[in-house]
């Protein structure tokens, strides 16, 4: 279960209907619309999450175009059981995609709340309203409504001389007069589930599209004197779906000013330029650290405090402690920096790689899978994969931990007080034992004991060292 989740007020058990079904075809693309990804996660993924913070009996997922793919993105968002799916066929409109849940539904009555899975930016707190005012009001359906001032595309929300709901009308299927109308349908609705499937089986595809629309249930339900209420929201932004590139890169837009003004004001970073950085609503970055333009801090990344992160780093997935200072143009995917270390520039840090404290990689070092042992410094042109470095080793510059056969990787390890000489190739499997020293351009292909200097190609013992190298 998601972290903040709240306690909703129901007449019923909550059951909440997410319809996932469309391809969205002003998006121009050949990815379903819900798999966009705004803040670095696919739409519905977002929508789950919001769902699934208020505690529902059970989310049911409505897919189609491309429905694996989609399915993917809810269980990685909500885990394996988290979701029932539910196919729709054929995409004959929103009444048809909800009369689709019907039968894989329990029996018992619900509350049903239905989302779009193009709306990523609702809250909690607004659903939670929408759902304790149908409650409260005993309503058969209540709709959450806005007031734009352009409201083309919308459905109109007509209402009667007596202020109350009489219809929802389609862009497409409105009048002149009801055209005007600035009170529009946002999609996102409350029902008593046996009064919805029952309006549903009276749906005619009556339209200009020929689709069985689930904005007629509504009309539906107040022709048989059910009461359905109307819940105006004032911020249309929230409540929006996205439909286009254009509108996806605005939203894009507002989630990262949103994310960067409250680091600023809240937790106390400095951005030098905050419209040329991007941070994910999910990362966490501490007091006093600074972020220069053109840095990329994605995915649930922590950042410490006291941290100076230089232009074009980007950081992904990782953790990093306080006082680190991550040089120009780094790349940081899912590994681990601890206190008072030292990164780039144009370094590259991968798949799991972990620096502990006071290590340092410097120009153009690659690290992969592999740990750096406290004080141990790595400054120039090397790649370290499968490795595991002890403390206060000196790796030299063009050093190649050689981990892969042609059919597996192998693993290096370097103990503590070793230095590795420039140009130095490292064959695994191998270990070079503590205090050991390797000549510049040795190609080290057996285990070197410990305080041993080694030299040539293959490198071969030359000495043994005393406590001091010598």
């Amino acid at each position: 279960m998601p972290s903040h989740t709240v306690n909703v007020r129901t007449a019923a058990p909550l059951d909440v209907i997410i319809l996932a079904a469309g391809l969205g075809t002003r998006m121009k693309s050949g990815l379903a619309k819900v798999l966009h990804k705004l803040d670095g996660r696919p739409l519905i993924a977002h929508v789950c999450r919001t769902a699934a913070k208020l505690r529902p009996r059970k989310i049911y997922v409505v897919v189609g175009h491309q429905a694996e793919q989609v399915e993917a993105a809810v269980e990685e968002e909500l885990g394996k059981d988290g979701a029932v799916f539910v196919p729709q066929e054929k995409q004959r409109g929103t009444g048809d995609a909800v009369l689709a849940a019907q039968n894989v539904l329990a029996n018992a009555a619900s509350t049903i709340l239905i989302l779009s899975g193009d709306v990523p930016m609702v809250r909690i707190e607004t659903l939670t309203s929408l759902i304790e005012t149908h409650t409260d009001s005993n309503s058969a359906c209540t709709i959450l409504t806005l007031r734009v001032e352009n409201p083309m595309g919308y459905g109109r929300v007509v209402r009667d001389d007596a202020n109350i709901f009489r219809k929802i009308v389609e862009q497409k299927d409105a009048n002149e007069d009801e055209r005007q109308i600035r009170e529009v349908n946002s999609g996102i609705y409350c029902f008593d589930s046996e009064k919805l499937f029952s309006a549903l089986k009276e749906v005619q595809p009556s339209n200009s599209q020929n689709e069985y629309y689930l904005t007629d249930v509504p009309s539906i339900l107040r022709s048989a004197n059910e009461r359905v209420s109307l819940s105006q929201h004032p911020d249309v932004r929230e409540v929006s779906g996205i439909n286009t590139r254009a509108e996806l890169a605005e939203f894009e837009n507002l989630i990262r000013r949103r994310t960067i003004r409250g680091l600023m004001l809240e937790q106390g970073v400095t951005f030098i330029d905050p419209s040329h950085a991007y941070v994910s609503s999910e990362a966490q970055i501490g007091r006093d650290c600074i972020i220069h333009p053109e840095v990329h801090i994605e995915g649930p990344s922590v950042i410490g405090e006291a941290c100076e992160i230089h232009q074009g780093s980007r950081i992904v997935n990782s953790r990093i402690g306080d006082r680190v200072t991550v040089k120009d143009h780094c790349l940081i995917i899912d590994s681990e920096i601890a206190n008072d270390c030292a990164v780039g520039p144009f370094a590259h840090l991968r798949m799991k790689a972990k620096l502990e404290e006071r290590a340092v990689v410097g120009n153009f070092v690659e690290v992969k899978k592999s740990t750096i042992g406290r004080g141990t410094k790595a400054m120039h042109l090397s790649y370290l994969g499968d490795a595991t470095i002890g403390e206060q080793t000196n790796i030299g510059a063009g050093t190649v931990t050689c981990n892969y056969d042609g059919k597996h990787k192998h693993p290096t390890i370097i103990e503590d007080n070793v230095r590795i000489g420039s140009d130095t190739m490292l064959v695994a499997p191998v270990t070079i034992g503590r205090g050991s020293v390797t000549a510049a351009g040795a190609v080290v292909t057996e285990d070197v004991p410990p305080n041993t200097l080694v030299a040539g190609v293959p490198a071969k013992v030359k000495k043994k060292l005393d406590e001091d190298g010598k």
